[in-house]
């Protein structure tokens, strides 16, 4: 793994983070995880599943459920955000439900492989903004995530430049001029997205492609 963070990194992070807050509307956070398709530490969905769902839980505002490989119909109903950590396996069926989920303006979360669209690439890449698939590239290592793009957003504020050790994705398909780009790696010696969102008229996806070790879970 790599070092731990310095605690100064995360102070930096949270200065200017608001000190009160309204109290907030209580939600339904749906974690949807599969079976470990890597070696140990590696793409480790249930322990992810296992882990988020105690520390969500925290909060008394937030209801977490949990789903294997697909949400049911009561959880789509029912929730504000899914959040998908899986190999992504893309559709007809699976389009039927997430286009109804974000017409009435949920909030979908898409970490790493779950933007896997296998033979429907293009299609998942309508809904999500881009999509592994023909030609894709990946790589283990090092990556200098530039968010000049995303220190406006809510997400990326105050984030500047971070480097973790993770797994990039690039050459993705999709209209990467439909994305609302957060951060930037490098790679080929071109700029490629690695956290984005797509926000149609109704809804919210937020894509973050790092994910790969447990310990990008574990960094504060």
């Amino acid at each position: 793994p790599p070092p731990p963070r310095k605690k100064a990194e995360v102070e930096a992070l949270l200065t200017g983070a608001p000190q009160t807050f309204a109290p907030p509307r209580p939600i339904h956070v749906v974690l949807v995880a599969g079976e470990q398709d890597h070696p140990a530490g590696q793409h480790d969905y249930p322990a992810w599943q296992k882990t988020w769902n105690e520390l969500l839980s925290i909060d008394d505002a937030t209801k977490v459920s949990t789903a294997w490989d697909w949400p049911s119909g009561e959880q789509f109903d029912s929730a504000d955000v899914i959040v998908f950590y899986q190999r992504g396996n893309w559709t007809a069926e699976r389009a039927t439900d997430i286009d109804a989920f974000l017409a009435r303006g949920g909030g979908l979360v898409y970490i790493h492989w779950a933007v896997d669209g296998r033979e429907h690439a293009p299609a998942f890449a309508q809904r999500i903004g881009l999509a592994w698939g023909e030609g894709s590239k990946y790589r283990h290592g090092p990556l200098n995530l530039g968010f000049e793009t995303g220190l406006q957003h809510p997400i990326g504020r105050n984030f500047y430049e971070v480097t973790f050790y993770d797994e990039s994705y690039w050459n993705l398909v999709g209209d990467r001029s439909k994305i609302q780009v957060l951060a930037n790696g490098n790679e080929d010696g071109q700029p490629v997205p690695l956290f984005w969102t797509l926000e149609p008229s109704q809804g919210c996806v937020v894509v973050s492609i790092l994910g790969h070790f447990s310990w990008t879970f574990d960094d504060p």
